[in-house]
């Protein structure tokens, strides 16, 4: 274990060394939370060079504490100041997931679903994400009109009844019943294109745009027709990129033109003006252009309820733009945020306990929470053991894998970060205004509907640090080990 403090003596020195003076007694004044002293502390830890997989340790115990110093290590937390609500916390059933788990046996089907969806035996999700028609996890191109059908008089879900839909209602029964659902198109049909072909970007064509506002409400009523009820949608997936995969190109004008003239006044025409809409579902950089462009429309924002945001802005090295969100939250605070995607890229089996992918995880969930986001969706929830199924070779990581060849659940490291956000974190939690007095320490706090606190800690260094959870005049004292993550429950006493 390794500690660094450092600081100005009262002679004026600079002192550094392996342990830190005496703090100095401060008895004085009101504490501001009295109601936490003695209050048990559950840690749950992961920790990389180890076992600990969302373990839970000895219970800690809050005591009297005076004025912090400098040259202690502590994360503040103030239940006085409170913030965005949280929506939920899962990821993305694909076609590419669901196709994978139908290969499982039942025991393991089972497993896979507890894993993901129960609270007490696994990690609780409580959102998910679908794709209308294909993606590129998906085996090949689909839509769910014959070609040149204008009318969409063809149209039909058939396509997925074979995996996905039977998979999304046994993660709803999972779950408990409710699983809210948000869907996403990543490309019209071909003849609506400009480029007349589902991949490779081009854009929707005007005398399209009514036909295709349409087709978002046809999908919605056949799926809550399968009582798979939708929360929600996006407008478009990434549009602003031309992919080999399914795309479809929109500047911020034109999303924000179709939403306005056509896709929200056809839902509300079609009974599901109520179905939270989400626009940009592209990544961290573009992000406040695309949402100042459309919610300084009033007839355009008045379709919105948040704007979604992946996190591959960092595809170039450069670090993640987590700032851009608090600009869009300042400046909206009637509007949500929401993560709608994000995975490890490049995939590669020997991999699989890579924890630099754990801790990407990690790090953008701690903040993006403290930049106010309101729900956060991993993408596949299950891939192969390549990485897929995937039509245009665009591999890449999900939390778990499966062999399809020893029927084996794989569980990687970034299964259990996002675990100790899902399991603890409910729906309905409030974040409440927590910092780290070292940049070492990454933390976010929720209070739970129930009254429970969450925080969640997270050391992205090899060494372990001693730290303090402080509460205004209530402290703890505790130690997470170098590249771990940990999970603290407490509510007063």
């Amino acid at each position: 274990m390794k500690q660094l403090y450092f600081g100005i003596l009262a002679t004026g020195m600079i002192w550094t060394g392996c342990s830190a003076p005496s703090a100095p007694a401060n008895t004085s004044g009101p504490e501001a939370f009295p109601e936490f002293d003695g209050a048990s502390v559950q840690v749950y830890t992961t920790a990389a060079g180890s076992a600990e997989r969302m373990n839970k340790g000895s219970d800690k115990s809050f005591t009297a504490s005076g004025q912090p110093v400098e040259t202690e290590i502590a994360v503040f937390v103030n239940p006085a100041k409170t913030y965005q609500t949280m929506q939920g916390i899962g990821g993305a059933i694909t076609d590419a997931s669901a196709e994978v788990f139908a290969k499982l046996s039942a025991d393991k089907q089972e497993e896979l679903l507890k894993a993901y969806y129960d609270p007490t035996a696994g990690i609780g999700y409580t959102l998910a994400r679908t794709n209308i028609h294909s993606c590129d996890f998906s085996s090949a191109s689909y839509t769910y009109v014959t070609d040149e059908d204008k009318a969409l008089g063809t149209f039909s879900i058939e396509h997925d009844r074979m995996y996905r839909i039977p998979l999304i209602k046994r993660a709803i029964a999972a779950a408990g019943g409710k699983l809210p659902l948000f869907v996403s198109p990543w490309s019209p049909p071909a003849f609506m294109k400009t480029n007349h072909d589902m991949l490779h970007g081009g854009k929707l064509i005007p005398e399209f745009r009514d036909a295709w506002a349409l087709y978002y409400a046809k999908f919605i009523k056949a799926y809550e027709a399968e009582n798979i009820p939708v929360w929600g949608l996006t407008v478009q997936n990434e549009p602003m990129a031309t992919q080999t995969w399914e795309s479809c190109i929109y500047t911020a004008e034109e999303e924000r033109d179709f939403l306005r003239d056509h896709l929200g006044p056809t839902l509300e025409r079609e009974g599901l003006g109520a179905k939270k809409i989400i626009v940009w579902d592209h990544n961290r950089d573009l992000l406040a252009h695309r949402a100042f462009t459309i919610l300084e429309d009033p007839e355009a924002a008045k379709y919105v309820w948040g704007v979604g945001f992946h996190w591959y802005e960092t595809w170039t090295g450069g670090d993640p733009m987590f700032a851009n969100e608090g600009v869009v939250k300042q400046a909206y605070p009637d509007k949500e945020l929401i993560f709608t995607e994000g995975c490890a890229e490049s995939f590669d089996s020997t991999h699989y306990q890579y924890w630099p992918n754990a801790e990407r995880y990690g790090r953008a969930m701690i903040n993006d929470f403290n930049q106010g986001t309101a729900g956060w969706t991993d993408w596949n929830i299950l891939l192969d053991e390549e990485g897929g199924p995937n039509h245009v070779g665009n591999f890449c990581f999900a939390p778990v894998h499966a062999d399809t060849h020893t029927g084996a659940l794989i569980y990687t490291p970034a299964y259990y970060y996002i675990g100790h956000f899902s399991k603890f974190i409910r729906p309905g939690a409030v974040r409440v205004s927590t910092s780290s007095s070292r940049s070492p320490l990454l933390a976010t706090t929720f209070k739970n509907d129930d009254g429970a606190y969450v925080t969640v800690v997270m050391n992205h260094t090899g060494e372990a640090i001693d730290y303090k959870l402080q509460l205004f005049g209530q402290a703890v004292t505790l130690q997470i080990p170098g590249h771990a993550i940990q999970s603290l429950l407490y509510r007063p006493s």
